[in-house]
């Protein structure tokens, strides 16, 4: 290593499984929590179709691969469920992680390089440490702290400390568990940051580890690779790896921090009187920022040392002082004074870019607006699991179409109109009894609990065929009508599958929904 760089310190924090794990969070957070002996796989688009994104571990147990192709994969698991996997989301929510992991030195970028077709992964954290470790009882236990603070984010991680940024990435990948300035001469050449085509390349040149490639005259070197981009170059990132080339963590401008205080010479046992002043200069500065307030956390400090929080979450962003107030309401009397506070903050830690909204032309009021602030006073009452609210999800099953999950958004949904859908469907489809059936047609006659309908007039059918990437084979295919009585009654029947189609007996009717 370089001398200059030899006081330096930067952890490599691998993921490995990073976008799994965020979407099995995502499923457990919306009820959807799957077994864990299922194989489960995330696909993205590739040149050919769909290509593997990330496997859990039952796939990988089963001979899934990343990067091949999910037809393929499928092939050998017929069982595999394939899921759309969320790059962009994966991305962002790197950067935010990034965010989180200053708690152990402020240098702290995300890590998203691509490593072509080579082992090892794309995301990553990297921390610059630099004189930070003994705030945390040395390297090891810093290394120890941090693992168990990921672990406790559902993240699987494997951490390297080294004097450099490449030194540092390669330990984390190839290296041994918490690798602490080890030697990376014998590591292989992938663990240089680069291509599967540079890497296959040096292979067939005999140049296998790093030492292979350290030992060789440069000059041969240079000339071979003359041509490549910096960052594909062998010889740069063996010079960024020994640090004889800076590679320097820039992490990004740090958000703003939005916050009130109100300090008192006396201390007091109820901060009720002073929480609208707070909000009101809290949303002054939101408004000069032209944000407006999604997370509010107001703390007490007491005159014993002892920190008490309370946090609320808006359905909607809001910048409304008196609604932020009233929010902390119901909530103040959890606080324990103890002999009393004296310092008193009011801070937004998460927030939205928000301008000026213009009214309806016509004076009317916004109906989002005040549904949301609906949302934030149930949930201030009745507490956050006590409310849910119907998102669309990707399936052209019908009750698969929603999932349940926490209000984040208090405007209505507007659901795209494709096909005229009942604004009821039952928890479960309810068989029905045939009487008189119409040829291709729905029912004449039918009984559905216990009482007997005339069907007047229908529409259909509308076809809907099994997801086959999740559904069981054998699985039959759903024929749609919607049907009136002569009542006047509109009801969502379907048949479940049609005669002849090798997959079971004679088809079945069911009732779906009611027409309002």
């Amino acid at each position: 290593m370089n001398a200059g760089h030899m006081g330096r310190r930067i952890v490599s924090i691998w993921l490995p499984q990073f976008p799994m794990e965020r979407w099995q969070k995502t499923q457990e957070r919306m009820g959807n929590a799957l077994p864990d002996d299922m194989a489960v796989a995330l696909s993205v688009e590739g040149a050919h179709g769909p290509v593997i994104h990330a496997v859990n571990r039952a796939a990988h147990l089963a001979g899934v691969t990343v990067g091949a192709r999910a037809a393929d994969m499928r092939a050998l698991c017929p069982l595999l469920r394939i899921e759309f996997a969320d790059p962009e989301g994966d991305r962002a929510a790197l950067h935010r992680l990034a965010q989180w992991a200053r708690r152990w030195c402020p240098w702290t970028v995300a890590d998203d390089w691509v490593a072509g077709g080579t082992a090892g992964g794309s995301h990553g954290l990297i921390l610059d440490t630099t004189g930070s470790d003994h705030l945390r009882g040395g390297e090891i236990a810093m290394l120890v702290d941090m693992e168990a603070g990921l672990s406790a984010l559902g993240l699987s991680a494997r951490l390297a400390l080294a004097p450099t940024w490449g030194a540092a990435w390669a330990l984390a990948r190839f290296g041994p568990v918490r690798a602490i300035c080890a030697d990376p001469s014998p590591l292989p050449v992938a663990a240089l940051r680069l291509d599967g085509e540079t890497v296959q390349l040096l292979n067939r040149l005999g140049l296998r580890t790093i030492g292979h490639l350290a030992n060789l005259p440069r000059l041969s070197l240079a000339r071979r690779f003359s041509q490549a981009a910096p960052e594909q170059n062998p010889l740069i990132r063996l010079d960024q790896m020994t640090g004889h080339l800076p590679e320097p963590v820039s992490p990004p401008e740090a958000p703003p921090v939005f916050r009130a205080d109100v300090r008192l010479a006396e201390p007091i046992f109820d901060p009720t009187h002073h929480l609208p002043g707070l909000c009101e200069t809290l949303c002054d500065q939101l408004a000069k920022a032209h944000q407006c307030a999604r997370h509010i956390r107001l703390t007490v400090y007491r005159t014993d040392g002892t920190v008490s929080r309370i946090d609320v979450t808006c359905a909607s962003p809001s910048r409304d002082p008196a609604h932020l107030s009233f929010l902390f309401r119901d909530r103040l009397e959890r606080i324990d004074p103890g002999f009393g506070f004296d310092l008193i903050s009011l801070e937004a830690p998460a927030t939205e870019a928000f301008g000026t909204r213009q009214t309806d032309l016509a004076g009317g009021t916004d109906a989002g607006l005040e549904l949301s602030y609906l949302v934030d006073r149930l949930t201030a009452r009745f507490g956050r699991n006590a409310l849910t609210q119907l998102q669309p999800a990707a399936s052209h099953i019908p009750e698969r179409a929603e999932v349940r999950a926490a209000p984040m958004v208090a405007a209505p949904i507007v659901t795209p109109v494709q096909a005229e859908r009942p604004q009821r469907l039952l928890d479960h489809p309810e068989e029905v009894h045939v009487l008189y059936t119409v040829l291709e047609g729905p029912p004449a006659q039918f009984q559905w609990r216990r009482r007997s309908y005339h069907v007047a007039r229908y529409q259909g059918p509308e076809r809907i065929a099994p997801e086959w990437w999740q559904d069981r084979p054998g699985t039959r295919l759903r024929d749609y009508f919607k049907v009136e009585d002569e009542a006047g009654h509109r009801f969502w029947l379907y048949r479940e599958g049609q005669q002849g189609d090798g997959r079971g007996g004679t088809p079945r009717w069911f009732l779906h929904g009611v027409f309002a």
